[in-house]
């Protein structure tokens, strides 16, 4: 499937959306405006929302497209700087066996915070905004960043991940009793 330039404002889908719950498709051509285009309102959908990250199909576009820009904000003031990066038809080629627990949020999950496992470190591979392959080894923050968008395009969201729903809280509770002061 080819990208669809949208021509609505971007709005952010929202659980329960059936977009939000089905695999999205593989990008066949990365350098058509179509999906140059989608890329560009990605990134200033993340930027505009205050994310850290956000897959297309987010902005209903059911494609294996997501945005990486780690960066310290509201949400997450300890998040590493990472310049805005377009991950496309990515995969998890490796990861470590140690699991680590951690808070997320999600744009299209807003309110709620949830304390969720994943893998501390990972080996992946994805394809960037140039159509070039590329290969990484991310750990910590990144690494839960590219995993939870990566659920995004498998039709996951971080509350399908959460090992109880006591691990799951509303985001005003989270940043009175958890949230860390930059």
């Amino acid at each position: 499937m080819q990208p669809k330039s949208t021509t609505h404002d971007c709005k952010i889908a929202q659980l329960g959306h059936p977009i939000l719950k089905a695999r999205a498709q593989e990008v066949e051509s990365i350098l058509s405006p179509d999906c140059q285009t989608l890329i560009k309102e990605m990134m200033a959908t993340v930027e505009q929302a205050g994310g850290v990250g956000i897959a297309a199909p987010q902005i209903y576009q059911s494609l294996r497209i997501f945005i990486m820009c780690s960066k310290p904000n509201a949400r997450y003031p300890n998040a590493p700087l990472m310049a805005p990066t377009a991950i496309i038809n990515p995969e998890i080629t490796g990861f470590s066996a140690e699991l680590e627990k951690d808070w997320e949020g999600c744009l299209s999950v807003p309110s709620m915070r949830g304390f969720v496992p994943r893998h501390r470190e990972i080996t992946i591979r994805y394809t960037d905004q140039l159509g070039t392959l590329k290969t990484a080894v991310y750990e910590g923050f990144i690494a839960r960043i590219f995993q939870h968008e990566l659920d995004h395009l498998n039709g996951l969201t971080f509350v399908d991940r959460l090992d109880s729903n006591q691990d799951l809280v509303s985001e005003s509770y989270w940043y009175q009793h958890y949230a860390t002061k930059p």
